[in-house]
């Protein structure tokens, strides 16, 4: 089934994923060094890692919408993608609910409890992203139907919705 959302012949979900999923990881990283006794500048630099990762969920979980919309009901496919969707949801949510606890407090640093909600998002996270290679590689999901070892270049001619970002 090929992407619904395009820019240059290529799936936008999968190139947004990537942004959100290193910035998270990253920030629980920082906040495990930082409560184990790091430097106190980490706990600032993964609060804003967190911040910037959460926008690029959203953007990524809006992409992701238009596949999950256009695939058909009562397939392998949906139910995996619909099992997928709710493991992000539930990152986003988590990693929210930490930014939301750590916006106005006196630290930005996230501590034992805060780490700990960070470290099951991260296990969720990874179940997640494992689901979404499920639907690419397995799936077929998001995959051109022109795509093999020799398929034309996705900027070839008569390819200008593609180019174009349209959303067919």
């Amino acid at each position: 089934m090929e992407s619904r959302l395009k820019i240059l012949g290529h799936p936008v979900h999968p190139m947004l994923v990537m942004f959100p999923f290193a910035l998270l990881v990253t920030a629980v990283l920082f906040d495990v060094i930082d409560t184990v006794g790091g430097p106190d500048f980490l706990g600032e630099v993964a609060y804003w890692n967190l911040t910037v990762g959460l926008i690029g969920g959203l953007l990524a979980a809006a992409a992701g919408t238009f596949d999950l919309l256009a695939i058909p009901s009562g397939t392998r496919a949906k139910r995996v993608a619909l099992t997928h969707a709710a493991a992000n949801v539930a990152v986003i949510l988590l990693f929210a609910a930490v930014w939301a606890v750590r916006l106005n407090a006196d630290s930005r640093g996230a501590g034992g409890a805060l780490v700990a909600i960070e470290v099951v998002a991260l296990g969720i996270l990874g179940v997640g992203g494992w689901l979404g290679g499920e639907l690419v590689d397995r799936l077929g999901v998001g995959v051109d139907r022109d795509a093999g070892l020799d398929a034309p270049s996705s900027l070839r001619p008569g390819a200008a919705s593609q180019r174009m970002g349209d959303v067919r």
